[in-house]
């Protein structure tokens, strides 16, 4: 495929008033979410949370911490310079939110929305800072430096966590995507990240095992990454359970897992596994 913009000149000129859409995955992202508020001239960054499934997940079915967990300060201090710029090139008066994602150091602006977003609740009870009600007044023509507000720096971490309906709905797709299928959201507040995101999960309603198996099954782009997820789940001492390409991966690099049949390849398999029909 040619990449150069002779070729996108092209591409605009035939699809006429059909426009041709080009979308790239950015494998390994991390999506980050920032709320502000304008009024044309100064900004207030209320919030930049970083979202905990990778980018490619709808942000309301995403998990997400503010303050970010694991965002160098440099990156940050770019989140926030490129935020104030985009709010005083674009003119907006009121909230506003951006959705980033950010592969590596570099970082990506997947949109902007001059409008409060589902996040300004969560952000104004994390902070105590009453965002859309400042933004109210602030659309209604009062300045921003008016509430002297200065940025957090919170001496604790919240999690939003997504409340997903599968339960009630069974046979529904369980595979997270940009379409979103929450119908809810649980909050935890806590001194450190871990703490917060257990508070979060029990408030969604997740109940986390302490012990039993553990099946991974990843695509060979995947089986790097899974090596450090199954060695800290082994030592927390759930039994290991993979499908043959990821147990082997996995007891290439030392670690003890007992392998189980794919669907296709007999019974019993991960699905009887997973149904309870066989302990393997």
């Amino acid at each position: 495929m040619r990449c150069d913009a002779a070729w996108w000149v092209e591409a605009a000129h035939v699809s006429g008033p059909n426009p041709v859409l080009i979308d790239k995955f950015l494998d390994g992202a991390v999506e980050v979410d920032v709320d502000a508020i304008t009024d044309g001239v100064d900004v207030y960054i209320a919030g930049v949370m970083q979202q905990i499934e990778e980018a490619g997940v709808h942000s309301g079915d995403s998990a997400c911490a503010l303050p970010p967990f694991s965002l160098s300060s440099a990156v940050e201090v770019e989140l926030r310079r490129q935020t104030r710029l985009l709010a005083r090139r674009l003119g907006v008066v009121g909230l506003m939110n951006i959705q980033y994602a950010i592969q590596g150091d570099e970082i990506y602006v997947l949109e902007v929305n001059p409008r409060a977003s589902r996040t300004v609740p969560f952000v104004a009870k994390a902070t105590s800072v009453p965002v859309a009600k400042i933004a109210a007044r602030v659309m209604a023509g009062e300045p921003l430096a008016r509430f002297g507000l200065t940025e957090p720096r919170l001496q604790h971490v919240a999690v939003k966590e997504a409340v997903l309906p599968f339960a009630r709905f069974p046979g529904s797709d369980v595979v997270l995507g940009p379409e979103m299928k929450s119908t809810g959201e649980s909050m935890g507040i806590d001194r450190d990240f871990a703490t917060a995101y257990l508070k979060a999960q029990l408030g969604a309603g997740v109940c986390l095992p302490r012990a039993g198996n553990v099946l991974l099954s990843v695509r060979d782009a995947d089986k790097f990454g899974v090596v450090d997820v199954a060695r800290r789940l082994a030592r927390l001492g759930f039994r290991l359970l993979a499908t043959r390409g990821t147990a082997e991966f996995l007891g290439r690099a030392g670690v003890a897992v007992s392998t189980v049949a794919k669907c296709k390849e007999g019974s019993p398999n991960a699905l009887d596994l997973i149904g309870g029909r066989s302990s393997c």
